[in-house]
């Protein structure tokens, strides 16, 4: 029995959710998010909540319902709230710069590395070191963070690289000089 997904999702004052045959629209302050639902998963809304029912019993459908209901709960909050992600640029001469839609970081390659900024994303840089990437789409969100984040990890023995806040990364003993 999928707990989350009989959870019902609360919608809040000025989103409006429209469900379509087989899909769900929801448009709020932020912006506009749609989904397609599996046949076998049903939304309906019941009492100014959003509530995901399941129309039978078997595996595959047991496994979408909870999946739903969390994707429909992300993107209530998102069109609402909007999601974002810190990452911190460690190592000496690394940076990031803002220039127009682009993010320019230097990582102490030969070349700067330029990183062009999708739609319905904005990056914020307080510090030269720090960023903020905010965005009403939680899956955008986290896969423009993690792209950012691959053009340098964090490596184990200086601990240079890009890394999100609060990530912990172990470090590893140099080698030692007999």
């Amino acid at each position: 029995m999928s707990r989350i997904g009989k959870q019902p999702i609360g919608i809040p004052q000025g989103v409006k959710v429209d469900i379509g045959q087989n899909g769900i629209n929801i448009e709020g302050p932020k912006g506009k998010l749609n989904l397609n639902i599996p046949d076998g998963i049903k939304a309906e809304i019941v009492d100014n909540n959003i509530s995901v029912t399941r129309l039978s019993d078997e595996k595959e459908y047991l496994m979408k319902h909870g999946l739903i209901r969390a994707l429909i709960n992300n993107m209530v909050i998102g069109v609402s709230e909007g999601f974002s992600k810190e990452l911190e640029i460690i190592g000496v001469g690394f940076k990031a710069e803002l220039s127009g839609k682009k993010l320019v970081l230097n990582l102490g390659f030969s070349h700067p590395v330029e990183y062009a900024i999708p739609e319905g994303i904005t990056i914020e840089a307080p510090k030269a070191t720090q960023l903020i990437i905010k965005g009403f789409d939680k899956q955008l969100v986290g896969e423009v963070a993690a792209e950012i984040r691959a053009n340098y990890k964090p490596e184990p023995y200086k601990g240079k690289g890009i890394r999100y806040v609060g990530e912990y990364v172990r470090k590893k003993a140099g080698k030692t000089v007999a």
